[in-house]
């Protein structure tokens, strides 16, 4: 069998890459090679030649090597500097197919080779950079919940410490009490030394590892301007004529360790997804053994086991209802309020709330297996993985603090060498700006200068402006019933233009439901239906659900019937009340000595709207005919026309028959379909498509249009409950209802417009704020009380997206 010509090797790790799906591809020597990560391709790109070697090419074979995704909480970063130093350095390491670090999340999401680089070698990695990390969610939880109140702590510790100095310095200006100038100073750089090597210590220990690791982050910034701040008080001690800035260094770190906190509690609730979900699972399970009731935790539960789950309990894990029926609460799961009936043989979901009626259920999945486990983990991706509008930020990010620092030397030495020929500019600004003072020496005016650039840059507002937003829309994408497998997924949607809709199982119910009951002149309706119901009762055929399903939804009881002989492909035959009964195609009426001939025009309708007819006999005599078919779920035709009004058009794709696919077409408001197509047909539609439209998304089942899925730019998978299918696409739909679509459209364009606003409001604080600095115009304690805020504002404009309406 010839290779696909649609798959090549990795020439640098031997991985298999898959042509639109690689990470990397380069020309080199009039040829095309792929890479399955940038890593590889950076490696391959500085020495070719290592890889190339003709023995080694021509032996080399794909290696089907099983990577493994882990997702690892991050302690002591300070800004997306430290996000970037990470993840460069995990990516530099053997076995790491592709490492991101989010920043907002405090997270790591690593795809890697566990034979060739083990997680304990990326955690050693990580910790000799000078970050802690954390494995597993509860671990993190409580290590998160710790360091939250030693942020806080800190940040007391540092305003105790400055407010002495505070006091003296206000006494002093209101001439209430006076200290000699050479006391006052001692005692500001004493508290201002304590702050910085006191509660500021992991401010400094982190700007240290940041030189040592060879890169420069917030921490770097900060230091630096804090420790001229000081320097120049220790000068003043000693006689020299310069401005006194020591008095204010606590206070710069006060300020800053403020805003720390308040955007770690800004982060913490923009990562409250994770953390509700984690509560939401019940703590222990009662459970049948040997006949008797016994309550063990529920991390013992094992498949198999038998609960009882008594009305208002939360069912501790996935399972199946083998006794009893009853109302669930599926909320967490679906994000549907009303409740739901439940009877045996029926999958209830674990962490959902039974209401009304006592159930018995059987385990059938556990622990990582479960659909909460796989929802935690889901998001968890979701919210540590990158998107692509966050690469611009990343590539700011990464040159931010250098740049900075060299605008900070810059800014001191102009206004050292040039302070005369500036004076005239500060004198004119001193009219309208109190703090600037054009009477300082030269060497002040740089120093003020100079501290104020260093304080005033904030990458942080850069680093979190796409990583919040992602984190609050996937949270509440989830409590929605939403499931994305990526950001990716988010931003590709927002950009979408047409949808792609499969018709059986996705605009349609997926089975055949009672659409038509038509009796003779003369024939009571009910009694034409019950006698229906009556020939198909304890029958498992599809047909005969539907005909029962109509009968219950009618409030029809069937009469009890006999002699019940179901025939292969044509019907069912039997006694009801006593006289033959015949229920199906029209050639076994006639085998049983009944002329369909009267209920022909009847049918001729329901023929041409492609229904399933039923033809249907009484004790010789013809009564009527019941119309089957598959019909739209309720709310397809609402969420086509909702589409619309969104600017984006709704096509329909089916292997089904023209006639039929125009009926349900017409039905739920879709111009474009294609019908009769074989599943590689539709692939190739979907490429059209995409040259028509340029980005298209596909909503299917999951399963059975995998490959249809994977094609378009975004694959949307309906699903319901437990028999979700999480892997199948980029977004899964947990409730089986188009709305889901209409709803992750609405929510990936209200993330991208929150992402924008952030973007904008970031760059421009630091495109405005910088300049002003380095004018000599911002005292260092604005400048530092506008950095914190612009990162308070960036967390928390990103959390009004869990108040849009989706």
């Amino acid at each position: 069998m010839p290779p696909n010509p649609l798959i090549h090797i990795d020439p640098v790790c031997g991985m298999e890459v898959i042509e639109g799906k690689e990470k990397g591809k380069w020309e080199y020597k009039g040829r095309i090679y792929y890479f399955c990560n940038e890593n590889c391709l950076r490696r391959f790109q500085k020495e070719p030649g290592k890889y190339l070697q003709s023995e080694r090419i021509a032996a080399r074979k794909p290696t089907l090597r099983k990577t493994e995704t882990v997702v690892a909480g991050i302690g002591g970063m300070s800004c997306a500097g430290c996000a970037v130093t990470i993840e460069k350095a995990l990516n530099r390491l053997p076995g790491v197919k592709v490492a991101q670090v989010n920043f907002a999340a405090e997270e790591a999401v690593v795809e890697f080779d566990p034979e060739v680089t083990p997680f304990t070698e990326l955690a050693k990695t990580i910790t000799a950079l000078g970050y802690e990390v954390r494995k597993g969610k509860v671990e993190e939880t409580e290590a998160v919940s710790q360091e939250m109140q030693q942020v806080k702590l800190r940040m007391v510790w540092a305003w105790i410490l400055t407010a002495p100095g505070m006091l003296f310095m206000a006494l002093h200006l209101l001439e209430i009490f006076h200290l000699p100038m050479r006391v006052m100073t001692t005692i500001e750089i004493v508290l201002g030394a304590a702050v910085l090597f006191g509660p500021g210590w992991q401010t400094l220990k982190g700007a240290f590892g940041s030189i040592k690791a060879r890169s420069a982050t917030m921490d770097v910034l900060i230091t630096l301007g804090i420790t001229a701040a000081l320097f120049s008080g220790i000068l003043v001690l000693f006689g020299l004529e310069v401005e006194n800035l020591g008095r204010v260094a606590g206070m710069l770190m006060a300020i800053y360790l403020t805003g720390r906190y308040l955007e770690a509690r800004a982060k913490g609730r923009s990562a409250q997804a994770i953390r509700r979900l984690l509560s939401l699972g019940a703590r222990t399970a009662r459970i049948l053994v040997d006949g008797r009731e016994t309550e063990i935790p529920v991390n013992r539960l094992k498949v198999g086991d038998v609960m009882l789950i008594r009305p208002g309990e939360k069912i501790p894990t996935d399972g199946r209802i083998i006794e009893g029926e009853t109302t669930i609460d599926e909320s967490i799961a679906t994000g549907e309020s009303l409740p739901v009936e439940r009877k045996p043989g029926d999958e209830v979901i674990g962490a959902t709330i039974n209401q009304t009626g006592f159930i018995k259920v059987q385990v059938t999945r556990v622990g990582k297996e479960t659909f909460l486990a796989q929802v935690i983990r889901l998001v968890e991706e979701a919210q540590g993985r990158k998107i692509p509008i966050q690469a611009f930020a990343d590539r700011v990010t990464a040159w931010f603090v250098p740049v900075v620092l060299g605008l900070a030397l810059i800014t001191a030495l102009g206004w050292f060498f040039f302070a005369a020929n500036l004076r005239p500019f500060l004198f004119w600004a001193h009219q309208y700006l109190p703090w600037v003072n054009p009477e300082l020496l030269p060497f002040s005016l740089a120093l003020f200068a100079g501290v104020a650039v260093l304080v005033i840059a904030c990458p942080c507002a850069l680093g979190l402006a796409t990583p919040t937003a992602l984190m609050v829309a996937t949270g509440k994408g989830a409590e929605s019933g939403l499931l994305f497998r990526s950001g990716e997924a988010l931003q590709t949607l927002e950009a979408v233009r047409a949808i792609v809709f499969d018709k059986t199982g996705t605009i349609t119910r997926g089975k055949p439901a009672l659409t038509d009951v038509i009796p003779l002149p003369g024939v009571d309706r009910q009694k034409l239906l019950a006698v229906a119901a009556s020939l198909e009762q304890g029958s498992e055929h599809p047909l005969a659900r539907a005909i029962l399903e109509g009968a219950t939804a009618w409030g029809i009881t069937p009469f009890p019937a006999t002699e019940i002989t179901a025939i292969l492909g044509k019907g069912v035959v039997g006694k009801v009340e006593g006289e033959k009964a015949v229920l199906g195609k029209a050639e076994l009426l006639a085998e049983n000595g009944i002329s369909p001939e009267p209920l022909t025009l009847l049918a001729l309708q329901l023929q041409e709207e492609t229904k399933t007819v039923l033809y249907l006999a009484l004790g010789g005599k013809p009564l009527g005919i019941l119309g089957v078919a598959d019909t739209p779920k309720p709310d397809s035709a609402k969420a086509i026309g909702e589409l619309k009004k969104l600017g984006i058009v709704p096509i329909m794709l089916t292997g089904d028959n023209p006639k039929t696919a125009q009926a349900i077409a017409r039905e739920v408001g879709i111009e474009r379909f294609v019908a009769g197509l074989l599943p590689e047909e539709k692939l190739a539609t979907i490429e059209s498509l995409k040259k028509e439209f340029g980005r298209v998304a596909m909503v299917g089942d999951g399963i059975n249009d995998a490959p249809a899925l994977k094609s378009a730019d975004v694959g949307i998978a309906i699903g319901t409950g437990t028999d979700v299918a999480i892997a199948a696409s980029d977004i899964t739909l947990v409730r089986g209802e188009l709305s889901g679509v209409v709803s992750s459209v609405r929510l990936a364009r209200a993330t991208f417009r929150k992402i924008k606003e952030n973007l904008f409001w970031a760059l421009f604080y630091n495109l405005l704020a910088i300049p002003l600095a380095m004018l000599g115009l911002l005292h260092p304690i604005i400048a530092e009380t506008a950095m914190a805020l612009s990162s308070i504002n960036v967390v928390t404009n990103s959390l009004r997206l869990r108040r849009v309406r989706i």
